[in-house]
Parts: C-alpha cells; sequence; structure tokens
C-alpha cells in the first residue's frame, strides 16, 4: 500500500514540480514589478505619462490698419481735421469716400481740404476781431453762408488748429460775395478795423462802375481771372446795368451770373432760402430775362411761405 503511494508520488514528481516552479516565477516578477513601483516612490521618479491635447485653432491675425474699416466721417472732423491734423484727416477722408463714394458731405469736405483758399475764397478781405463765443464753425455761417465750411475759412487764415481762437485775435474774411454767395455780413467795423475805398475825384456811380469795369479787364488779361471776377462783381454792385464793354467783360458778366445761380441753388437745397432768394434778386438785377433764376426764385419764395405755417 505504501509502495503504492511512493509510486504514485514519484510519477507525479516531475509534474509538481513545473508547478512550484511556475508559482515562483509568477510570485517573483510581482514582486519585481512591486519593487520597481516601490522604488519609483521612494526616488521620486515616475515612469512619464504622455498626454495628447489636440491643437487649439489660432487666433485671426489683426487686420493691417488699411484694411480695418475707415471711421466715420464725424470722427474724421472731430479727430483730426478740427485739430489741424490736415495730412491723416485727407488720409482718412480718402479711405472713407473709397467706402462711401456718393457721400457728398465728405466730398465737400475733402475739397475744403484740398483747394487753395485764396483762390476759393479770393485774396480781398477784411478784417474781423473774435469775440466771445466765435469759432470757424459760427464765422463760416455767418460770413460764408455755411457752417460746415468752417476747414476752408481756417486755413485761409493759415490756421493749424481750428478748434482755437483767441478773443481779441484778428481773423481774415473774405470781402467778395463770391465767397459766400451774398453779401458778407458782419459787425459794423469800428474805427481803425479797415479804411473805407476813397473814390477817385468826381467819380459818380456810373464812372465807378466803368473804372472796376476796366481794371477787371486789366486783371484778367494778366491772367489773374480770380480777381478779375472779384473786381467785376463790385462793379456790377455799383451798377447791375452797367453794359459790358466787350467780349470779355460779357463773358465775365456770364459767369458772374453762372456762379450766383449755382451757389443759389445750393443754398435752395439746404432750405437757406432768404440768401437763396438774396442771390437770385442779384441774378435778375444783372440779366433780367435769366429764365432759371426767375423759376427757383419763384419756387424759394413759395417754399418759403409753407414753412411759415409750421
Amino acid at each position: 500500500m505504501q509502495n503504492s503511494q511512493d509510486t504514485r508520488l514519484v510519477a507525479q514528481g516531475p509534474r509538481l514540480g513545473l508547478l512550484v516552479l511556475v508559482g515562483l516565477l509568477a510570485v517573483g516578477l510581482g514582486g519585481c514589478a512591486q519593487l520597481q513601483q516601490l522604488k519609483a516612490r521612494m526616488t521620486g521618479h515616475r515612469k512619464p505619462t504622455v498626454t495628447v491635447t489636440p491643437a487649439r485653432a489660432s487666433a485671426p491675425a489683426p487686420a493691417p490698419a488699411d484694411e480695418a474699416p475707415p471711421p466715420s466721417l464725424a470722427s474724421i472732423i472731430n479727430r483730426q481735421l478740427q485739430s489741424g491734423h490736415y495730412a491723416e484727416g485727407e488720409r482718412q477722408l480718402r479711405r472713407y469716400l473709397e467706402a462711401n463714394p456718393g457721400d457728398p458731405a465728405a466730398q465737400a469736405m475733402l475739397r475744403q481740404l484740398t483747394v487753395d483758399p485764396q483762390e476759393a475764397l479770393g485774396h480781398a478781405s477784411r478784417p474781423y476781431v473774435v469775440r466771445p463765443g466765435d469759432s470757424y464753425s459760427t464765422l463760416a455761417a455767418r460770413f460764408l453762408g455755411d457752417g460746415a465750411r468752417f476747414l476752408i475759412l481756417a486755413r485761409y487764415n493759415d490756421s493749424t488748429d481750428p478748434s482755437m481762437l483767441r478773443v481779441g485775435q484778428t481773423l481774415r474774411m473774405p470781402a467778395s460775395r463770391l465767397a459766400a454767395g451774398s453779401r458778407p455780413e458782419g459787425p459794423a467795423q469800428s474805427p481803425g478795423d479797415t479804411a473805407p475805398e476813397t473814390p477817385a475825384a468826381g467819380d459818380s456811380g456810373v464812372a465807378k462802375a466803368r473804372r472796376l469795369q476796366n481794371e477787371s479787364l486789366a486783371l484778367l488779361h494778366k491772367g489773374q481771372r480770380s480777381e478779375a471776377l472779384e473786381r467785376m462783381d463790385q462793379a456790377l454792385d455799383v451798377d447791375p446795368q452797367l453794359p459790358p464793354s466787350d467780349a470779355d467783360a460779357r463773358a465775365l458778366r456770364k459767369q458772374l451770373v453762372s456762379v450766383y445761380h449755382q451757389r443759389a441753388i445750393v443754398l435752395y437745397r439746404d432750405q437757406q432760402l432768404d440768401q437763396a432768394i438774396s442771390l437770385w434778386n442779384r441774378v435778375l438785377a444783372i440779366e433780367p430775362d435769366f429764365e432759371p433764376a426767375t423759376v427757383y426764385r419763384t419756387r424759394a419764395l413759395e417754399l418759403k411761405q409753407r414753412l411759415k405755417q409750421f
């Protein structure tokens, strides 16, 4: 019996040895793993962990300054032109007009910024002493018939900062009616402001008008058309029925009539009716048969009457 059991143990010995070996190997491997973890905890070294993070979408780069939307017209006027930043104001105005090509106010402002103010308003001027409350805008409204023309009036006075006026400062105001489209207004001049024109001896109204017309033609022949128009304007102011002495005088009269009429239309559209009517009166005094002035003047009078009813 005993021999039989011993025989079975002997037969199973190799298999049992293999199982024991497998168990010891598993324990050894597990111990090694635990030992490695323990060693890592003790030394502070851990197996690096790789984390994959999706790349973030990059923010769009800011648009260059020239590609950004242009500022508003009011901003250009207030921040640039009113402060005398004429070069930057012109650049921004041109960009604004590229985006808004049909804006008449911006077009008019650009013209004020680029034309020669002496040519636009005339070389003849009279002094004006700045009073409290004056600004280039109020003076432009008073002397040029439109407060929005402050910029050309400031440039006419060589101002580098239209926002700055000092009480007591002396400015130049255009003396020609061509600048405003009507007779320049203003307070009575105080003594010393300017000397009144001294008429030539024996210079009657008709003779004075003829003399002024001759001076106008002399200026024209020298190539000074703007001054010639101003002098012809003075001649017709003295005598609206002054007959033209030649073809050049006739051409200057027609040009003056056209200037008055076009300016009156602008005033009419802006509902500055009194000034428009005054200009058409002027036109009809020079050219009684100028039909466009008759038609528009009638419309202006009718509109003025309707507006009084509200």
